[in-house]
């Protein structure tokens, strides 16, 4: 069982205030952690101590989790602002370059993070501030977007995604909390592989007490521009355009039974990832960090030591 991690509150130029944990040598390379939904930055408990030895390692709880700012507007959370937290972030801590680790939804950041701040990157003043990535179980948004269109397996996994957005979904929340559309999206299909441990659950419950917290959750969701269709509606393939290459150092970690995320993910990903290492995790669910951590802190060594 891990201990409760010591955070401070960060004042972010982008107008909100996150609890960060900040733990590592001060001089050492950053190492920035995203967690997904519906957790904290708990996703890395695992992570965190052993990196913490050789790196400086900052994992916030992101807008909308736990103690940090919560707006309960579903435009708060687009992926632009939810991008821009992370750079305002690290000035806030005085960091220049980093890695940015992402899992699930803090993958799906964490692959905009990479994007943008590439050298040569998609936004010219974060230029050269990301030198490696590493992703689990957060696919690729141009070939995730195909999926959805193209693909009835993803699609299926996907449609989760209509019920949180749905607002018929609102009452539930207001009701039930996170627990209870969690149970109503996911019926029948519980996620295979590792439960959490009772303390663990404990703390989630905890956090999902208020309702704030859970509405701007499941905001993520309704201020993503991703489109995803109805079983029924047709399959075709989107518009063929241009998606900017991820040219620095990219680790992906990929357990082989999650649910909402089959591996036909990475399929072609080495297109759009030229620099790419793919560790799959065979015999576990979604939720990988914590469910085989020796896996994921051993291709990360590996991978940090390579590059």
């Amino acid at each position: 069982m891990s201990g409760d991690f010591d955070q401070v509150r960060v004042r972010l130029a982008t107008g909100v205030e996150l609890d960060v944990v900040d733990m590592g040598p001060r001089d050492a390379p950053v190492l920035i952690f995203l967690h997904g939904f519906p957790e904290s930055h708990r996703t890395w408990r695992f992570q965190l101590p052993h990196f913490a030895q050789h790196f400086r390692c900052i994992a916030p709880d992101q807008r909308g989790y736990r103690g940090s700012s919560k707006p309960q507007d579903a435009a708060s959370y687009t992926p632009d602002k939810l991008i821009a937290d992370i750079f305002a972030l690290a000035d806030a801590l005085d960091v220049g370059d980093f890695t940015v680790v992402g899992h699930d939804w803090g993958g799906a950041i964490a692959w905009g993070v990479a994007l943008g701040g590439q050298t040569g990157g998609l936004h010219p003043e974060w230029s050269g501030r990301v030198t490696r990535a590493v992703i689990a179980n957060a696919p690729h948004p141009a070939i995730f977007q195909r999926l959805l269109l193209t693909n009835a397996e993803q699609r299926a996994a996907s449609q989760y995604i209509r019920t949180f957005r749905d607002p018929a979904s609102d009452a539930l929340i207001e009701e039930h909390g996170i627990a209870g559309i969690l149970a109503h999206a996911f019926a029948g299909r519980v996620p295979s592989g590792g439960i959490q441990p009772p303390d663990e659950i404990a703390r989630l419950l905890k956090d999902w007490e208020d309702r704030d917290t859970c509405r701007a959750m499941i905001n993520w969701y309704r201020g993503s521009p991703a489109n995803v269709p109805a079983m029924d509606d047709p399959y075709a393939e989107p518009p063929a355009m241009p998606f900017p290459k991820l040219t620095i150092p990219t680790l992906v970690v990929w357990a082989l039974d999650d649910v909402a995320l089959p591996p036909c993910n990475l399929d072609g990903i080495e297109e759009l990832v030229p620099d790419i290492t793919i560790v799959k995790v065979p015999g576990c669910g979604h939720f990988v960090p914590w469910e085989a951590p020796d896996a994921v802190n051993a291709a990360m060594d590996e991978f940090l030591a390579a590059n």
